[in-house]
C-alpha cells in the first residue's frame, strides 16, 4: 500500500499500538497494509522489524473486494538509521518516514529536522 498518507486514510483509527518505545527512534516509516482484522498485532511481511501499528473503531469496514481493512503500520528496514547509524540514513530519510514524536491517532506524522538528519541537526541548526 502507499506509504505517502492523507488523513482521510486514517479516519477510522482508534488507537495506536507501540512495539518499541518511539522515543528512541529518530524516524519509523509509516505505511498503510490491508490486514484481515481492525485490531491486534497485524501479520508482518516485510524485512527488518514492525514497531507499531494501528487499531482500527468498529465503524471501519472492509474493502468489499478483498475482505481486508487498511491500516497504518509503523516500521524500520535493516538499513534504517537506528541499526546502521553510519549507514545510507546517517543524514536524510526515506520519503515514508515521519518523527514517531508527531504520530497521533487520525494524525499523519510529520517529518522533522531529526527525523530527516538525526539527533545532531538540531544542534548543528543552533551553530
Amino acid at each position: 500500500m502507499s506509504s505517502l498518507l492523507t488523513e482521510g486514510d486514517l479516519t477510522h483509527e482508534e488507537n495506536v499500538v507501540w512495539l518499541e518505545d518511539p522515543d528512541h527512534l529518530d524516524y519509523v516509516r509509516q505505511a498503510l497494509d490491508k490486514t484481515p482484522r481492525r485490531r491486534n498485532r497485524p501479520r508482518y511481511a516485510r524485512d527488518g522489524r514492525m514497531v507499531g501499528y494501528a487499531e482500527l473503531d468498529a465503524a471501519a469496514e472492509a474493502d468489499p473486494d478483498s475482505g481486508l481493512y487498511r491500516r497504518r503500520v509503523f516500521f524500520l528496514l535493516p538499513h534504517d538509521r537506528d541499526a546502521r547509524p553510519e549507514g545510507l540514513y546517517r543524514e536524510g530519510a526515506p520519503g515514508e518516514a515521519v518523527d514517531p514524536r508527531t504520530i497521533e491517532v487520525k494524525k499523519v506524522g510529520e517529518k522533522t529536522p531529526r527525523s530527516q538528519s538525526g539527533p545532531t541537526a538540531s544542534s548543528r541548526s543552533s551553530v
